[in-house]
């Protein structure tokens, strides 16, 4: 297995740090509000990357944490009137809905911030110990950038680049724009703790610091998270940790791309956000999961009007497929075609590479439908294949009869009843009135694809 290493910038051959185990720990949301679409795609990622280390026979310990007290969570909550604890777990238990509805699996661990205020109040105190960090007399505590020699070498970046581009803060008794809190003194109205230098809360990076030592000890195998991580989140993450251990915190750091929607970056600002719970009421989880994972895991994914759409038009293809197998294999022949699944392997052994082995489905998905009339025995091996491959992938998990019936269920009444209407004038051969109603069903978000037994609609 190689898998594409930020640290190093290049592929290397996967050697866990203890044969037969790997430790992973992936950053996960801030509980400001629900998951969208690009928290959806970092858990999803790292969930498949999971899965696929144990079908290779890892026994895989794998953390993804919470972070349910800062800045914007407090923010959030004194705008809505409510305590910061009770929105943070509010919206904890949207997230979790979410991405159990998209086919996320709990990771081993599902770490949260506010559980671990001792271990992060400990390593603080042994940064400072150690020279590596500084109290104000306000009651912060910042890390001490200049103290540590390898800062920079995650992403690339020298002190002197990034003085140049950080935003000078304003902060009492900070030393220099560089050093970032460990923990923040607590304002009037906030929630807080108890700590040696008064009362306060975490600083963001420590946290994921901390929850790893207490969880896994001073190394792990791979950290990972998106791309926007990299820079300063994981940065801070290996100083702080390699300042207290004095050894490799993570040997492998991975991070996915990020999401955009119509080549824009997606943000609050710009008002494009996709949220997960809105787009799974649209599509299936698995159109969804069939969308994104087409794009290999490290590039941005380009979320076009048409994306979605797209992809659930392949996915009825491939089980309207699965049908028709499903129908000729009287005899329940599990067998599978075992180079299907080595091919499977193959493409995510070359650093997870999910898009290749997506891109590989059309080519058996062609092979299946011819071979059903001209060798149905060899049609019949190559779907069983290809649900249990593509299971790890959480595609065609669902009866082909289930999956059908729930994208035709998902097309409103009014889309169908005009559709109808259409057939009805092209059959009085009132081909005018046809194409007028076909342009009302196309501003409604449907097309109509006619076909030999009449017409499909699809979503657009």
């Amino acid at each position: 297995m190689k898998i594409y290493n930020d640290l190093t910038k290049k592929k290397e051959e996967f050697v866990p740090l203890k044969t037969g185990e790997v430790k992973m720990y992936a950053c996960g949301i801030t509980t400001s509000g629900e998951a969208h679409i690009g928290h959806a795609l970092q858990a999803m990622v790292f969930d498949i990357m999971r899965k696929f280390m144990e079908k290779q026979g890892y026994k895989v310990k794998y953390a993804r944490n919470y972070t349910d007290v800062d800045d914007k969570i407090i923010a959030r909550a004194n705008d809505l009137g409510i305590d910061a604890m009770d929105y943070a777990k509010d919206m904890m238990q949207k997230i979790d809905k979410s991405l159990a509805k998209l086919g996320v699996d709990n990771p081993t661990y599902l770490l949260k911030a506010t559980d671990n205020i001792d271990n992060i109040i400990g390593f603080v105190a042994k940064l400072i110990d150690k020279g590596y960090a500084y109290a104000t007399p306000e009651g912060d505590v910042y890390y001490d950038v200049a103290k540590f020699a390898g800062y920079g070498k995650l992403s690339g970046r020298n002190l002197d680049d990034v003085k140049t581009g950080v935003r000078v803060e304003l902060e009492d008794n900070k030393r220099s724009p560089l050093d970032f809190a460990l923990w923040k003194a607590a304002k009037p109205g906030e929630i807080y703790w108890e700590s040696p230098w008064g009362r306060g809360r975490p600083g963001w990076h420590i946290e994921c610091s901390a929850m790893n030592l207490a969880t896994f000890g001073e190394q792990i195998d791979i950290h990972g998270g998106g791309r926007d991580l990299l820079f300063p989140h994981h940065e801070n993450e290996v100083a702080q940790t390699e300042a207290l251990t004095g050894k490799p915190f993570a040997k492998y750091w991975v991070h996915n791309g990020l999401v955009k929607v119509n080549g824009q970056k997606m943000s609050k600002s710009l008002g494009n956000s996709i949220l997960l719970r809105d787009i799974l009421e649209q599509y299936d989880n698995e159109v969804i999961r069939f969308a994104v994972l087409q794009t290999n895991y490290r590039n941005d994914i380009n979320i076009t009007d048409n994306l979605f759409p797209d992809a659930e038009k392949h996915m009825v293809h491939f089980y309207e497929i699965l049908k028709q197998v499903e129908d000729i294999n009287t005899k329940q022949d599990n067998t599978i075609n075992k180079e299907i699944d080595a091919e499977f392997d193959r493409a995510m052994n070359d650093d997870f590479n999910m898009a290749v082995a997506i891109a590989n489905l059309f080519r058996y998905f062609k092979n299946i439908k011819q071979n059903i009339s001209i060798n149905p025995g060899q049609a019949i091996h190559d779907a069983n294949a290809i649900k249990y491959s593509y299971a790890l992938l959480g595609l065609f998990k669902k009866s082909p009869e289930e999956f059908l019936a729930k994208v035709k269920q998902d097309i409103p009444d009014d889309v169908k009843k005009l559709a109808e209407e259409r057939r009805q004038a092209k059959l009085s051969k009132n081909y005018a009135l046809a194409d007028e109603i076909r342009g009302q069903i196309e501003k409604l978000g449907y097309e109509i694809q006619d076909k030999k037994d009449g017409f499909e609609i699809i979503k657009k």
